[in-house]
């Protein structure tokens, strides 16, 4: 009888800081994933399909011992999703095993760990989001929904720098003034950075992406309410915490074109050559609830095209 095939998966959230799912590790959605086509491929957990998880529980430091440890097991693939941070630990584990990443808060290509999307190279493919080209979406969606606002205060970190850049060279267009609001040392002190966005006289906020914002969600929220600041972000767990809005890719759906990835490299396919793949599901949500608590009447035409409308 054949071994069976061996996935490793690392991991660096903690369990209050599961990114970006809420109160569950991504690696459970590639789990369900594997479940929803191994029907087709014939890759079954606990019978062909061993999973060996490893999880930094917050501590970055650790990420480059656990990608080791899973090396050492011999691993069919390492699946490094989330921040950079965790694919840097996997490549520095690892040049020949397969990783496959779910990349949401960095572009690969511009970062050097790849070639192209379409003949990556070397042994990383996966599913990426680019985040700085959904930055100005964010944008025009906050305008649509606001369309007196002028000053917006933008928070962004060294993660979302890129997306800050791209927001400045979007604004002027736009007729928007933005206010840069820079956060350093996590976790993040929000009070004092709703404070300063205040002290600016904003009238909106754009939170951009970063997996440290992600556990903050409800004290974002809570605090975009207290400080009548309207807030668009890039996922939906954001407008489910009670964001005004939010803009983004839908996550399950890039688990899942991970997990096929996996199971063409279970069968043969060379990562090199295997595209990297992008998103192709994105969902715009919007909290009626906040904006009724914030006074604000969304024009009709932009609910219209709402994915999801959570009253």
């Amino acid at each position: 009888m054949p071994r069976p095939r061996r996935r490793g998966a690392v991991d660096g959230a903690g369990d209050d800081a599961r990114y970006p799912f809420d109160g569950q590790s991504p690696h459970h959605d590639l789990h369900r994933s594997h479940g929803q086509t191994s029907g087709r491929t014939g890759v079954r957990r606990g019978q062909n399909l061993a999973i060996e998880f490893r999880n930094a529980q917050g501590d970055i430091a650790r990420l480059p011992t656990l990608a080791a440890e899973l090396v050492r097991l011999k691993v069919d693939v390492i699946l490094a999703s989330g921040p950079e941070v965790t694919l840097q630990a996997a490549r520095k584990a690892t040049t020949t095993v397969p990783i496959v990443i779910v990349a949401v808060d960095f572009d690969p290509i511009a970062r050097g760990y790849v070639a192209t999307l379409a003949k990556p190279g070397g042994n990383v493919t996966g599913v990426v989001l680019r985040q700085i080209e959904l930055t100005s979406k964010r944008m025009q969606f906050l305008k649509e929904a606001l369309p007196n606002v002028k000053r917006v205060a933008v928070f962004w970190d060294a993660i979302s720098a890129d997306q800050w850049r791209e927001a400045e060279k979007t604004a002027f267009a736009m007729g928007l003034r933005l206010q840069s609001v820079e956060l350093r040392n996590p976790p993040y002190h929000l009070t004092d950075a709703f404070q300063t966005a205040t002290r600016g006289r904003a009238e909106a906020l754009l939170l951009l992406m970063s997996p440290v914002f992600f556990p903050q969600r409800a004290q974002v929220a809570a605090l975009g309410l207290k400080s009548h600041l309207p807030t668009i972000c890039g996922l939906a767990q954001y407008a489910h915490a009670g964001a005004l809005m939010s803009y983004g890719a839908n996550l399950d759906d890039m688990f899942r074109q991970a997990a096929l990835h996996i199971d063409k490299i279970f069968k043969g396919a060379r990562p090199a050559d295997l595209p990297i793949e992008q998103p192709t599901k994105f969902e715009l949500l919007i909290n009626l609830k906040t904006a009724k608590e914030l006074g604000l009447t969304i024009p009709p035409s932009l609910l219209h095209r709402a994915d999801q409308v959570i009253e």
